[in-house]
């Protein structure tokens, strides 16, 4: 029986059989930009599927750190073109130029070309796919599903770009089928974000899919809302019909449901906080309840991360989990064991002060007006500081000058804000010159907020030991490289 499932896996959504031979375990791969978020994920599944890898990357990073712990050859710098000559299919980050030396050289051999989002909706192809797709709460809703899964039995396959050491990094493979449930015997489990930049989530292959929440995002992409929401769209009419196992399930307020399900034949549900929503959840300080469809027994558990918006992720995994095969009793026990992942209102630690007294430092990778509010409200109600002070690092130049109004309204709950240089990625030039953090900077000081721009981050490391007091917390937020002053901030006070 296991021989025959090797020869070939069906495409969940055309029912082609994938044959053996052009499986991505069973090519010779090249990973150009393989440091990147999920790029390294992708790269320890292949190798851990038994594909001989190899890769690439402008610089080393702690990206890369489990592919070389795993003995993958990484070339690391500028390339000239070096791609080993056995290689068969080349992937490539979404950050990786057209005119990078190995893709030309690639494009010379005639070998083939993937890029990421591309080569994963070939991995979801082979296996029965699970796409989180949302403008915020995807990594911690993909990395707690992934969880519950793990811990229910269900043993999936997983790609999260963010690191959950519960899950062992950020990937992991599964079972070649899923072991029981509804999908028993159909190909294993494999669970993802679909991350809507570049419309890459319209590669994904999913038999199940979640949409979190729909607002403004990736405007050097998209030109406004409507366009995000038809990308949406487009992405949840991927899943397959509710004959063949298509599910949806659609936060009921706040995702533009009612243009997005238009017209889709997959099973729908809706979450959410309001009665109307198929699933309602409720929060009481930090239990969870969760009411569903007629004849769903009361569920409820301890929420394991803090806010309104992890309480909404945890309930959206326990549906999905829910609708893969796990049990309630099993669901509840794994999200309440569930200890978080790196960046997601981190606790680094406490820093000791001169005077005696102390200061808790998080991390937190909000980078969108909406996180940041939400965010600062769960610090809020669950640590209590004197004072929170926070360091955001704005990441990309166009975000922020087409969201400067809402960012400018996120701090409000802040009670100082410290911002350094805008995080330059993607951008052009013209567009780095349009906008500055001091912009930023103005707009919160117009709003009655403390804020203050500083560069480089050792000179903020430096003011925070001037600023702090006993009770404060500190939290550095961005999806850049602010992470780097919150642990320098502790070392100092190790010295």
């Amino acid at each position: 029986m296991g021989t025959q499932h090797e020869k070939s896996v069906a495409d969940p959504m055309t029912h082609h059989p994938v044959e053996s031979k052009h499986r991505l375990k069973h090519r010779r791969v090249h990973l150009v930009g393989a440091g990147g978020s999920g790029m390294s994920g992708l790269a320890m599944m292949l190798h851990a599927q038994g594909a001989p890898v190899t890769g690439s990357d402008q610089s080393d990073g702690p990206g890369l750190a489990p592919l070389h712990g795993a003995g993958i050859p990484i070339a690391i710098g500028p390339s000239n073109g070096g791609l080993p000559e056995d290689r068969d299919l080349l992937i490539h980050s979404a950050a990786v130029q057209a005119d990078h030396p190995e893709l030309l050289e690639a494009q010379r051999r005639g070998t083939e070309i993937l890029s990421y989002a591309e080569a994963l909706g070939r991995a979801q192809a082979e296996r029965t796919g699970i796409s989180i797709a949302g403008t915020h709460g995807k990594s911690t809703t993909t990395a707690l599903l992934s969880h519950v899964l793990v811990e229910t039995g269900l043993d999936p396959s997983v790609i999260v770009g963010a690191h959950c050491p519960q899950l062992g990094g950020g990937w992991r493979v599964g079972a070649e089928r899923v072991p029981e449930g509804p999908f028993q015997d159909r190909p294993g489990l494999m669970v993802c974000e679909a991350c809507e930049f570049n419309r890459s989530f319209h590669h994904h292959r999913p038999v199940l899919g979640l949409i979190n929440n729909i607002e403004e995002d990736h405007l050097d992409v998209y030109a406004g809302i409507e366009e995000i929401i038809e990308s949406f769209r487009q992405f949840a009419s991927l899943l397959p019909t509710e004959e063949d196992g298509g599910y949806l399930l659609i936060a009921h307020d706040g995702a533009h449901r009612r243009e997005v399900v238009s017209g889709l034949e997959c099973a729908i549900e809706t979450f959410g906080y309001t009665p109307e929503a198929d699933w309602q959840l409720t929060l009481e300080e930090d239990v969870v309840h969760l009411q569903g469809p007629e004849g769903t027994p009361p569920i409820r558990w301890t929420a394991p991360m803090p806010g309104s918006h992890n309480a909404s992720n945890a309930a959206a995994a326990a549906i999905i989990a829910h609708r893969a095969g796990a049990d309630w009793s099993s669901i509840i026990e794994a999200i309440e064991g569930f200890a978080g992942l790196d960046r997601r209102m981190q606790r680094l630690g406490r820093r000791l002060l001169p005077d005696g007294g102390a200061v808790e430092v998080l991390d937190d990778y909000g980078h969108h007006p909406s996180e940041i509010d939400v965010t600062l409200r769960a610090i809020r109600g669950t640590w209590d500081p004197k004072r929170l002070i926070c360091v955001f690092q704005p990441h990309q130049h166009s975000r922020t000058r087409f969201l400067l109004d809402q960012f400018a309204t996120s701090f409000t709950l802040a009670d100082i804000v410290i911002v350094p240089h805008i995080h330059f990625v993607r951008d052009s030039e013209a567009e780095r010159n349009r906008v500055s953090a001091g912009d930023l900077v103005d707009r919160l000081r117009a709003r009655g907020t403390t804020a203050m721009h500083m560069h480089p981050f050792e000179a903020i490391v430096e003011q925070l030991e001037v600023i702090c007091r006993d009770g404060d917390l500190v939290v550095v937020m961005g999806a850049g490289s602010v992470w780097e002053i919150g642990r320098a901030f502790i070392e100092a006070g190790q010295s």
